[in-house]
This record gives C-alpha cells, sequence and structure tokens, in this order.
C-alpha cells in the first residue's frame, strides 16, 4: 500500500500479492469472455475482449504541450512546447464488431512516441465513469454481457447484487449511445494516473474549439463513423484538447472507485497539451495499411514511466487483464474453455475415486477403471500441486512497449528456452528457477539428522546386483540422456568454507575428496547456488538448463556452445562418425558430465540422426539454406525424443496396460473404441485427441519442471557397477569392465574400441538394477567427478549427495512428500518394507517414521505390480509427464507442418527407438525385440 495524508491505494486481499492472484483469475476470465464473443458472432479469430472496432487509426499525429502548461504540471515528457509523434486508434468499445449506428460507447487510445526508448500509452472512453467500481465488478459485467442475454440480469444480481446491478446497467444505458462523430466527442481516462510529484490526475481529450459539427448519425450505415472522420481528414486536421484533473481528496476524488466521477466542480480541467491530427486520406493504400499495423498494437495504460504510473483497482488489473487479453488475439497464449459436463462428470468421479481408493489402488482396477482414476487424480495434482516459485510483479510497475516478439522465434526454438511461450518469454528459459509440487519442508536444524553416510552404508549400499529383468541398460542410459536435457543445478566450486557442506565420517572413518588428496574425516559436498530466499524462508535455486523438450544434451544450452558443435546444418562429428574430443579426452557435446559410454551410445546415435535428417530435408527442399535445415532438424529429432520417452521408455518402466494405453493417448489420443471414447467425452473433451492436436495449456501455473520432480529421476539404482561386453556376430564376450572403465575422459577410447553396434548389443542384453534399497551402484558411491572451475577431480558418494540435496533443497520427508501428493501416511515400519532387516536398520537409523528421508521412502516403498518405480513417484510423474508436453508450443499449437514440415511430422511419425537403431547400426536388426521396445531385453546370441 502506498499513502501520504492526501490519496492512497487499496489492494484487494489485503496486499499487492495477493491482489495479484486475484487478478491472474480475472485474466483467466476475460481470456473465456473473448472465446465466448468468438462464439457468439461466429468469428473466425480472438477479438479484443473490448473495442474491438477500430473507426480510425493514425501514426502520424502530434501531442503539441502547451507553451503555458502550468509551472507543477511539467512533468517527465510532459515539458513546455514540447511535441510527439502520436498513434491514435478511436474505436467503438464492444467486444464484437458491431455496426456503428448501434448504441455503445467509443474509445480512444493513444501512443505518445518520446524516443525510441519512451513511450506513453493513454486510453479513454466517450463516458466519464466507468460503470464497474473494481476489477471484479468489471469482469462479472463483461462475463455477463457475453453470454445470454435472458441471463445477464439473474448473472449480474447472482455476482454484485441488486442495487449495484441497477447502478451499473443505469451508467451503461447513459454511456451506450449513437454519437454523431468520434472527432466531436469528449473521452475520459475514469481511472486516475500519477503525475509525478503534482500527485493523481483524471484526464481528458475533448474536441477543441471550433471542431465543426457532423451531420447526424446514420441509421443504415454500418461502417458511417469511419465514413465521417475519413472525409473530415480529407478536408482537414482534427484538433483534440487534452485536459487534466488533479486529485482533490478521497471522497470527491476517489482513487480506488471507478464507478464516481471526479466532476468539473471539484477537480476543474487544467489544458496540458493539444493533439492534431494531420490531413490525411486514411482510406489510400497507406492509411489502410497503418490500419492494420495499428490494429496489431498492445495498448496498456502501464505503457509509461513512473512518472505517469496508474493508480486504482481497475488500472492495477488493467495490466494483467490486457496483457492477457492481448496475447489471446495474438495467439501468443492460449485458453480452452472446458464443456460443463466435463466439470460435472469430474467432480462426481473425483468424489467416486476417493471413496474407492480407500479400499481399492488405481492400479488394482481393470484399464479402464485405471485410466478414469488416473485422470482424475492428475486433475487434483494440477489444482493443488503446482506452485510458482518466480518473483512475480506485485504491484504492478510501468513498463516501456515490450518489443516486438522476434519473427524467427516462431518457426524456431531458442537455446535457452526463451520465447517458447510468447506471452511470458522467459517462462522455462535457462537459469528460471525450479517450481515446487508441494509446500517445502525447511529444516535447517535437521540437514544432518540422521548422518548421511550411515543411510548410504546401511540402506543403499549393493550387497548383490538385484536386476531389473523387464528392462536393459539402454533404457537406463535413456534416463540419463534425458534428465540432463530437463533439470541441472548450479554448483559452487569445491573448497569453499562457506558453501561447502561438510558430514563428519562415522566412527572415525576418513573421505579423501579429491583424487590425489588426503584422507579426511569429513567429506565435503559442493553446495548449489541459491537463486534467493522466499518470503517463507527456503531457498529457491535456478534451473540452469531448459527445461523444455528441446534436445538441448545433444545440441547445447546456449548458442555459442551451438555454434561449436555444428558443421553447416549437421553436427559435428569425426570420419567414422563417432563424437568428436577437446584436449581433456572429452566428448564434444551438448552436455557431458558425469560421461559414461551409456550417454556416448545416446549422444553418438542422435548426433547420427541429425544429420541423415539433414541430408533427407536437403534433398526434399533443395533450396533451404543450410541454418534451416538445422534448425527444422533440431526441432524434429527434439520431437521425436519426446515421442520416445512417451510412448516407449515410460511404458517400459511402467509395464502395465493402463500405463501403455494412457501414454499413447497422450501422443495419439484416446482408444477408438466406444466406450472409451464416451467416457473421455463425458470427463474430459481435451484427450480425446492427442496433446500434439491441441492448445498449448500451462494449467494456471507458469511452466517449470521443479524440485520433486528432480527428487523423484535420481534413479542411479539402475546403473550396474560391472558390464560384460559382447561380439554382435559371434555372441562371444570380449570384454569384462567395471563402471569406472567406461566413464570420464576414457569413454570415448573405449567406444570406438567396442564400437557403436556391440556397445547398443551389449547394453540391450544386459539388465540394470532394480530401483530399490540396498542396489546403489558402488561406482556411484565412489565416484571422480570433474570439480567445476578447478582442474582437480572431486571424489563423491553419489548416494549421499542424493540426501543431503534433497534436505536442503526442502524436498519433504518421505511422509510429508506422500501426504502432499494425496496418499495416505504410513503408520508402521512393516509399510515401507517387508524385509524384518530392512525395517531394523531404518528404525534404529531414523527413529521416527516421518524421519525417513523421500529417497529411501521411494525406493523402500513397494511399486505396482509391473512397476519399475514406486507409485508415490508416480504421482509426480503422471503430473509432469503431460505437462512437459502441454505446456510447449512446438508440441502443441506449433506441431505442424509450417514448422516441421511435412517430411518432419512424417518422420516422427514413422520412427521410433528400434528404426533410429536400426538406420544407424542395422545389423542389430536380428536382436531387438519383435513385439517390444528397444528398452526391453535384446535377443541374446548364443556363442
Amino acid at each position: 500500500m502506498q499513502s501520504n495524508d492526501e490519496w492512497r491505494e487499496v489492494y484487494d486481499g489485503g496486499s499487492a500479492e495477493a491482489e495479484r492472484l486475484i487478478f491472474n483469475e480475472l485474466a483467466r476470465e476475460i481470456m473465456d469472455i473473448q472465446i465466448t464473443n468468438k462464439k457468439r458472432t461466429n468469428s473466425d479469430e480472438i477479438q479484443r475482449t473490448f473495442h474491438a472496432k477500430s473507426i480510425a487509426c493514425i501514426n502520424n499525429a502530434r501531442l503539441k504541450v502547451r507553451d503555458d502548461i502550468p509551472q507543477f504540471l511539467r512533468v517527465g515528457c510532459f515539458r513546455a512546447g514540447a511535441e510527439y509523434l502520436t498513434s491514435v486508434r478511436l474505436s467503438n468499445a464492444n467486444g464484437s464488431r458491431r455496426a456503428d449506428y448501434e448504441r455503445d460507447m467509443r474509445g480512444a487510445a493513444l501512443r505518445v512516441k518520446v524516443s525510441d526508448d519512451e513511450y506513453h500509452d493513454f486510453l479513454m472512453t466517450n463516458f466519464p465513469v466507468s460503470h464497474a467500481r473494481n476489477a471484479f465488478q468489471f469482469v462479472a459485467f463483461a462475463r455477463a454481457m457475453a453470454g445470454s442475454k435472458l441471463l445477464i440480469l439473474p448473472r449480474l444480481i447472482l455476482n454484485v447484487g441488486f442495487l449495484e446491478t441497477i447502478r451499473m446497467l443505469r451508467n451503461v444505458g447513459r454511456g451506450a449511445r449513437r454519437v454523431d462523430s468520434v472527432a466531436t466527442e469528449t473521452y475520459w481516462s475514469r481511472g486516475a494516473i500519477l503525475w509525478g510529484e503534482a500527485g493523481p490526475v483524471r484526464y481528458q481529450l475533448r474536441p477543441a474549439i471550433g471542431m465543426q459539427k457532423a451531420s447526424q448519425a446514420s441509421r443504415t450505415d454500418p461502417d458511417y463513423l469511419h465514413r465521417e472522420i475519413a472525409d473530415r481528414l480529407r478536408k482537414g486536421e482534427i484538433r483534440f484538447d487534452v485536459m487534466v484533473q488533479p486529485f482533490a481528496d478521497e471522497k470527491r476524488t476517489p482513487i480506488e472507485d471507478g464507478a464516481i466521477e471526479w466532476t468539473e466542480a471539484n477537480a476543474p480541467p487544467i489544458l496540458v497539451a493539444t493533439l492534431v491530427i494531420p490531413q490525411q486520406d486514411i482510406d489510400a493504400a497507406e492509411g489502410r495499411a497503418t490500419e492494420r499495423l495499428i490494429d496489431e498494437m498492445v495498448f496498456s495504460p502501464w505503457n509509461t514511466t513512473e512518472d505517469f504510473r496508474p493508480l486504482g483497482n481497475l488500472n492495477r488489473a488493467r495490466k494483467v487483464a490486457y496483457g492477457a487479453s492481448s496475447a489471446h488475439r495474438l495467439s501468443y497464449a492460449f485458453r480452452e474453455q472446458k464443456p460443463l459436463r466435463n466439470m460435472i462428470a469430474g467432480r462426481c468421479l473425483a468424489a467416486y475415486f476417493r471413496v474407492v481408493n480407500q479400499f481399492r489402488p488405481w492400479h488394482r482396477l481393470n484399464w479402464q477403471g485405471g485410466l478414469l482414476n488416473l485422470s482424475t487424480l492428475r486433475d487434483q495434482l494440477r489444482a493443488k500441486n503446482l506452485i510458482d516459485t518466480e518473483l512475480r510483479e506485485a504491484p504492478p510497475q510501468p513498463v516501456q512497449v515490450p518489443p516486438a516478439v522476434p519473427e524467427w522465434v516462431r518457426t524456431e526454438r531458442t537455446f535457452d528456452g526463451t520465447y517458447n511461450d510468447l506471452s511470458d518469454p522467459k517462462m522455462g528459459s535457462e537459469n528460471a528457477t525450479f517450481g515446487r509440487t508441494m509446500q517445502p519442508k525447511y529444516r535447517p536444524d535437521l540437514f544432518d539428522q540422521p548422518n548421511a553416510i550411515d543411510i548410504s552404508r546401511e540402506l543403499m549400499f549393493r550387497k548383490a546386483f538385484i536386476p531389473a529383468r523387464s528392462l536393459n541398460v539402454v533404457a537406463a542410459a535413456w534416463i540419463q540422456f534425458q534428465v540432463h536435457d530437463w533439470v541441472n543445478h548450479r554448483r559452487h566450486n569445491l573448497g569453499s568454507k562457506e558453501h561447502d557442506i561438510v558430514i563428519p565420517v562415522p566412527n572415525g572413518g576418513r573421505w579423501q575428496n579429491y583424487a590425489g588428496g588426503p584422507a579426511e574425516s569429513a567429506m565435503r559436498i559442493a553446495g548449489n547456488e541459491i537463486n534467493r530466499l522466499s518470503a517463507d524462508g527456503y531457498p529457491v535455486f535456478s534451473n540452469i538448463t531448459t527445461p523444455w523438450w528441446d534436445g538441448s544434451e545433444v545440441y547445447g544450452d546456449t548458442k555459442e556452445k551451438a555454434e561449436l558443435l555444428k558443421d553447416g546444418a549437421r553436427l559435428r562429428l569425426t570420419e567414422d562418425l563417432y563424437l568428436p574430443t577437446d584436449v581433456n579426452g572429452m566428448n564434444v557435446t551438448g552436455f557431458n558430465e558425469s560421461w559414461w559410454l551409456g550417454l556416448s551410445m545416446m549422444h553418438t546415435l542422435f548426433a547420427r540422426e541429425h544429420n541423415v535428417l539433414c541430408e533427407a530435408l536437403h534433398r526434399e527442399y533443395p533450396d533451404w539454406l543450410p541454418e534451416r535445415v538445422y534448425q527444422t532438424a533440431r526441432l524434429i529429432v527434439s520431437a521425436l525424443i519426446a515421442k520416445i520417452h512417451t510412448i516407449e521408455w515410460t511404458p517400459a518402466i511402467l509395464a502395465t496396460r493402463t500405463i501403455q494405453i494412457g501414454l499413447r493417448a497422450n501422443w495419439y489420443g484416446a482408444p477408438k473404441d466406444w466406450l472409451t471414447q464416451l467416457g473421455i467425452w463425458l470427463l474430459d473433451t481435451h484427450e480425446l485427441k492427442g496433446i500434439p492436436q491441441t492448445l498449448p495449456d500451462h494449467h494456471g501455473t507458469p511452466y517449470s519442471l521443479t524440485e520433486e520432480f528432480a527428487a523423484v529421476y535420481r534413479l542411479h539404482p539402475l546403473i550396474p557397477d560391472d558390464f560384460q561386453f559382447f561380439d554382435y556376430e559371434s555372441g562371444l564376450p570380449t570384454k569384462k569392465l567395471k563402471f569406472g572403465d567406461i566413464q570420464g575422459a576414457g569413454t570415448d577410447a573405449m567406444m570406438r574400441d567396442l564400437r557403436l553396434h556391440n556397445v547398443i548389443y551389449s547394453l540391450g542384453i544386459a539388465h540394470p538394477g532394480a530401483i530399490t534399497l540396498h542396489n546403489y551402484p558402488a561406482a556411484l558411491q565412489q565416484f571422480t567427478r570433474r570439480n567445476q572451475g578447478s582442474s582437480i577431480d572431486e571424489i563423491i558418494d553419489l548416494s549421499v549427495v542424493d540426501i543431503v540435496r534433497d534436505r536442503r533443497r526442502g524436498v519433504p520427508r518421505f511422509n510429508d512428500f506422500r501426504a502432499a501428493l494425496h496418499k495416505p501416511r504410513i503408520r508402521h515400519w512393516e509399510e515401507l518394507s517387508s524385509d524384518p532387516d530392512t525395517v531394523k536398520s531404518m528404525r534404529a537409523l531414523y527413529g521416527s517414521i516421518d524421519m525417513v528421508d523421500t529417497m529411501i521412502g521411494l525406493h523402500a516403498e513397494a511399486p505396482p505390480e509391473g512397476f519399475g518405480f514406486s507409485d508415490t513417484a508416480f504421482r509426480i510423474f503422471i503430473l509432469m509427464a503431460s505437462r512437459r508436453l502441454q505446456s510447449d508450443r512446438f508440441l502443441t499449437v506449433d506441431y505442424r507442418p509450417e514448422i516441421y514440415s511435412p517430411l518432419g511430422l512424417d518422420w516422427i511419425e514413422k520412427n521410433g527407438m528400434t528404426s533410429i537403431i536400426l538406420r544407424h547400426c542395422p545389423q542389430l536388426a536380428p536382436v531387438l525385440p519383435r513385439t517390444a521396445s528397444a528398452f526391453a531385453p535384446f535377443r541374446p546370441i548364443v556363442a
């Protein structure tokens, strides 16, 4: 709240942040009104919510500040004698393009150009007050007017009350009228703005003295107002006087109530400038082109400077509402209305499954029931488990006119993730913050309780390899390949007394923190860099990679890195089609941290796929320049990766019919049998189509990946400690290697020695580890990793790091984690594990079941039949899996031939992991699974 003895602003909800959230919801309603207007008028496009029809658009008007402007009003650009180029849009106020002779209000919007870096927008209507006192009333009225005319009165009474309904209708009735000419009308701002140190004012645009009257309004010509002003401008210039009315006091000239007029008796107008529209022909070619350009403009009273900051509830709401409305109109943002039947059916089913799930979980229902159950659960999670952590503007601040969206970003992914959402260019960009799926439990007093090293040794250590027999190690490499595309926290350099996390080694043990360094009494872990502390005191971290499905692990997440990887349209590969290396022997690719042979296999395959695709695009479109070929191939490969993960990898690790059908529905739409189609039609029409055939949807919260998402995707038990490699032709073993032999700088030499096809075959016939306790790779419990910013390698126990990271990022402990995902709390140790020794160890380590770390609980929890990980982890998955597709413009509204090319869409449709392997290693055709994905075990060749 800003206040002094004379005037004040009061925020809805008691604070600027609470008001921002209220306005966000009102903005979504504004978009719904646009959709209703579109349907009602049978329009092909979304129009402005109000002032849809322009009457005249001029871009060469001049605003001339008076030489005798009073001294106290000489604020900012309003300097005596100054003159500025001004764009003008005169319009009808209705949200549909109605005939000019219909009763309506009229509007005037000015954009004053002071310099290339300074603009000011002034918006006015030809009635001195708003029908609405505040934003809530404004939206309630607009919603009622957009619907059935028979329901206007009851809807208004229900929302604002009887007396306010009568007042609002009376004001609209007085303001909506026929006019003879928009050049002879007076226009009022209706809301106050700050005029520097002069304080609040309202402003007017009134015809200059001597303005010729117009002929009587036509009753038959739908465009007579345009014709009248066009004729007037062909004969001469048009002048308006710009007046301001200074604030008097809160009673006579209130700031927050837009329905009270600032009368000239209470606030006498003062002449400050003259608007001159020069003589011209606005119907000539130049004038018609100008109209098109100005109609695309987004006018907002917040396009200004702090000297002229808008004031009051209605004005504060206008920044959010105008932004949403214009983004919707310009196809920068999207909105779909959920049918009433879906809302009713969804609530009924949600209530039904709340009862059913007390006795029978979703995975024990038949597949149809399971899918419906998951759909209702996903809706619940979307409504309650998406938390935005970005700093948002509250209260709103003036801005300069936002720059135009660069044309190239409409058809290409940026490397830093910006402009995926054209209405919020920074959403999902590099260094955006990790969101949350639940309120953090940030307990510094419990960071070291119990000792994470003890937990690692007692509960994580792999005594004997426990295989996951339904998968192969290609699947293990795939998920690491994906996670590197999605999430990455920036670390401080190890060795900082301020930022190192220090964990005493129990029982007088020692730990070597650096390769070649001394054994120390404590394990030291590099701390994560904190973006900021939230208002609630927990740390917020930045994601230093892009969370979109954009192949950044292959292509890089900066333009500079991408250029280093390119060779024309192709990616750089050696003559024998392997990844190049740097001076340290490390493979050069988009992301090579925690590098090992499985990652090298994936990166090599998809670099080769990119290059083959470039050749196909060049043959099909020989006139394309190399950059277009590269960018299109990058789009296609990224989408193909998303498809493989959605309909191949995930059903392989969550091997049930329910999941297989549900995830294919994510890409292709619901099954076509009539019963499923009817059920989906009743529950969620959106799911009848695959996500690539829908519009982007962030489900009310700006897109990000979350800290909890990063926590559940720690699937390191998948990695074996040792590997047997074979010759694919003979089936004979060739090398038996430890994980340490095939990671880091030695990876490239081993890949060249073994050859890609033998690596794929050998990993394809081998099982990964099961995601469970007592199965963490020993190799990762003493893992040598390059220290960022230093030539000295650090040695880490990754299982300890995983536990420590969750605690210090405020990820709730397992029982709180379950409860936040709407699962019952665990009451007894035996619910976590059926193994008495494991229960004994957990009880001894933790004391209280509520202290169990989330990663330990996720690995201890018995998964549903066919699942590779727990149902609790799966809750995060079902929330985020479709969100990664649904939020992405390039996987929804811009998944079309104009962007990808017809060849590109056909390539994605016809290809998958198996065809990619066969294209680059055709000799593996006999061993690949016939009826399963390439993530299922290959057929071993018997020597």
